[in-house]
């Protein structure tokens, strides 16, 4: 009977369960609930901000506030960057904490400090936006916003008192909007002086923390603590008004005005090396400044000499005779090939007598290592006159001093009449090649020629650079000639092509002291550059 009993058991629950399944899939198909309404969709044009935030919690700023812009060039570099900048962030991160390091262990008796591991993981961080004033200053002033979701992998080992301890950061976030600030904007590379970084608002900064394998972020009450100690040390450091400041170079260098003019007579060589197969040499000399980023004068080449005598004048603008030296370079012309160097040698200008002639004769050596065993051999040497002539005292600090659109004094010593003609080299816009817009400037003016560096891929670029002259007589009659040419790159097949041209008359320079204008360019649709000429006497 109980055989018979668990039978009909099991085949009761088999016929029980099979009739609910139909029933309920009778009901689901056929019964629909009558409260179930179809949504309603709108175009995002219509929501309001905040159910767009609320939508689309991780949408860019550059999307919602047109104010910011795109960034996604920057982090696809910073993508295909990030393995060499991970190794280059942390050797660095080292170099800084090894004697921050070795401070400490003294302080608080520990035996060593080191780091295990150090890497900042396979995540690089990204850009949502970047935001650009534009000021009236000589600054650029730029907010990005960067958020870091990482996976670095950070283990610093610490051994006090005959223990060891290992502690672990993992799982690093970031979200940051700083303010990074440079300034002032100068005309030497890289154009900026210094580095200015200031946060708007309190980081948000997560992390584990692992001790001895766990993780003690978990303890209670630990996280928000640690997170607000944080934040108020980075904000009590960095929070706007107060920056980090990174200097890149010496501004006051950078913005050097001329404080004198270098007066240099090359006289005459004699007993020169011979540099060609037949016994003779055809001698010339570079004359140039240190420290100076204009071409270098020349002499002219006196044709099979070993005894040259060129009595050739040049006039060399100064900017710190302190640290600046005048540099001689002899060298044997060549038809075809490179020049051979002959011999140079130096004169710093700390060892001339102002307002002092000084006639001197330099020994020709390889180069200016003292320990150089070559600087032995005779070369010949070099008669040259030297004569420097500073700017007074008070014109110089009434130029500095004083407003930037005065007119600076010529030195004294200047013939009647004479004078410096400064032409700065501002910027240009609307320039367009057919092939390439790479521009540089050209001057000419009375046979010397003069150029700017270039820039890639500009229609509207920025030079600010400074060619002055010594003139012995004023310019009334002279003119000068301004091209702007686009340089190839390195890679292509095509040539130099030129955004057009541009005659100033110097005459009225002459009578006004300063000219500032826009010009349009001869052969360009739309194009203009914008010249400052100043004469000086």
């Amino acid at each position: 009977m109980g055989v018979v009993s668990s039978l009909f058991g099991v085949c009761g629950f088999g016929v029980g369960v099979s009739a609910g399944i139909v029933i309920g899939y009778y009901f689901f198909i056929y019964f629909q609930p009558n409260d179930v309404k179809e949504p309603t969709i709108r175009p995002l044009v219509e929501q309001d901000t905040k159910s767009l935030q609320r939508m689309l919690p991780e949408i860019p700023l550059w999307v919602k506030n047109p104010d910011y812009d795109r960034m996604d060039w920057l982090n696809k570099f910073i993508e295909s960057m990030w393995p060499y900048l991970d190794k280059a962030i942390c050797k660095t991160a080292k170099d800084i904490a090894k004697p921050i390091i070795a401070e400490n262990i003294v302080k608080y008796k520990i035996n060593s400090v080191e780091f295990e591991t150090l890497t900042l993981g396979t995540l690089p961080p990204t850009f949502q936006g970047m935001k650009v004033y534009i000021t009236d200053e000589k600054e650029l002033i730029m907010e990005p916003t960067l958020k870091w979701a990482g996976n670095p992998n950070v283990i610093v080992a610490v051994k006090a008192f005959g223990l060891k301890a290992t502690v672990q950061v993992v799982d690093l976030q970031v979200f940051a909007s700083p303010r990074i600030t440079l300034k002032p904007l100068v005309p030497s590379f890289p154009c900026f002086a210094n580095i200015l970084v200031s946060l708007m608002e309190k980081p948000h900064v997560d992390f584990g923390l692992k001790l001895l394998g766990a993780d003690i972020m978990s303890i209670p009450g630990l996280y928000a603590f640690v997170q607000e100690i944080i934040k108020e040390q980075v904000a009590n450091m960095y929070l706007w008004p107060k920056t980090l400041e990174v200097p890149i170079m010496d501004p006051s260098k950078a913005l050097q005005k001329p404080v004198g003019i270098l007066h240099v007579k090359v006289v005459r060589a004699f007993k020169l090396k011979k540099k060609d197969l037949l016994g003779k040499s055809d001698p010339y000399v570079k004359i140039k400044l240190t420290e100076d980023k204009l071409p270098s004068k020349k002499t002219t080449v006196k044709r099979t000499n070993l005894n040259p005598e060129w009595n050739e004048e040049f006039n060399l603008v100064v900017k710190d005779p302190e640290s600046q030296a005048l540099e001689f370079n002899v060298y044997d012309w060549e038809q075809v090939g490179k020049h051979d160097k002959i011999g140079m040698n130096v004169i710093p200008l700390k060892d001339l007598t102002p307002e002092e002639t000084k006639s001197l004769t330099l020994d020709l050596l390889k180069n200016m290592d003292p320990n150089d065993a070559q600087n032995d051999k005779l070369r010949g040497q070099l008669v040259v006159e030297v004569t420097y002539k500073p700017f007074k005292e008070d014109e110089f600090t009434k130029d500095i001093n004083g407003d930037s659109d005065a007119v600076q004094t010529a030195p004294e010593g200047t013939p009647a009449g004479g004078g410096l003609l400064a032409i700065i080299v501002h910027e240009a816009e609307d320039l367009e090649g057919k092939h390439h817009t790479n521009p540089y400037v050209k001057i000419l003016f009375r046979g010397e020629e003069r150029k700017t560096k270039h820039i890639k891929k500009n229609r509207d670029p920025r030079w600010e650079e400074e060619f002055q002259f010594m003139l012995e007589e004023p310019p009334t009659k002279d003119r000068i000639h301004v091209e702007v040419i686009s340089k190839p790159s390195s890679i292509g097949i095509h040539s130099k092509e030129p955004l057009g041209y541009v005659d100033i008359n110097l005459a009225d320079v002459v009578s006004n002291k300063r000219i500032n204008e826009k010009y349009h360019l001869i052969d360009s649709k739309n194009g203009k550059i914008q010249i400052e000429l100043q004469w000086r006497t």
